[in-house]
């Protein structure tokens, strides 16, 4: 199923990183968010296996760490425990909005400890991921994968932006479909 191809009116990536500072200073007092560092992996490993059922080898989380950790943020509580992150790549390919081929920022997994939900902290990891994908890699859109059943992550995407593009059949493992969920950049 295809959703939409026209090119939707977004918010700006600086009017969403502002709005997400302002959330965080109400709803996460204490919290950072932080540019990840290498000691974070094992961290975020422990949060990809409790918050997600898709999980990766230790090598993806250092391969995106090292190719663009520019763009690999991880939420830190007022102890110092991480307790959320988001790692993205970025990739040429034909764009969701263009028919040229783009530079795309692709978010490839964000999870915030249940414990820690609530808060803000995925609209932080976020906005600090969008607003790196588009300064530090000059991408002109971001796309993600969310299961159809996770609709709170559902409208957080679209609060920032993205629209639904299409439905990719069992994109998971276990047979769940997938939106496919693109905004363009800034």
């Amino acid at each position: 199923m295809i959703f939409r191809k026209e090119k939707p009116v977004v918010p700006a990536v600086n009017t969403i990183f502002e709005n997400a500072l302002a959330v965080l200073g109400k709803e996460a007092q204490g919290y950072t968010i932080r540019p990840a560092r290498m000691e974070d992996i094992e961290s975020v490993i422990r949060i990809n296996r409790e918050a997600l059922p898709e999980n990766y080898p230790r090598a993806f989380f250092e391969d995106l760490f090292n190719s663009y950790g520019k763009s690999f943020f991880v939420a830190e509580a007022p102890g110092g425990e991480v307790v959320g992150y988001v790692m993205c790549r970025v990739e040429y390919k034909p764009g969701f909005f263009k028919t040229l081929l783009v530079k795309s920022g692709h978010i490839v997994s964000i999870a915030v400890l249940k414990e820690h939900r609530g808060r803000g902290l995925g609209l932080g990891l976020m906005a600090h991921a969008l607003k790196s994908l588009y300064e530090n890699y000059g991408c002109s859109e971001t796309y993600l994968e969310v299961r159809v059943s996770n609709t709170p992550a559902i409208n957080l995407y679209e609060k920032l932006g993205y629209v639904k593009i299409r439905v990719e059949k069992q994109y998971y493992l276990d047979g769940e479909d997938a939106y496919i969920m693109a905004r363009p950049l800034p």
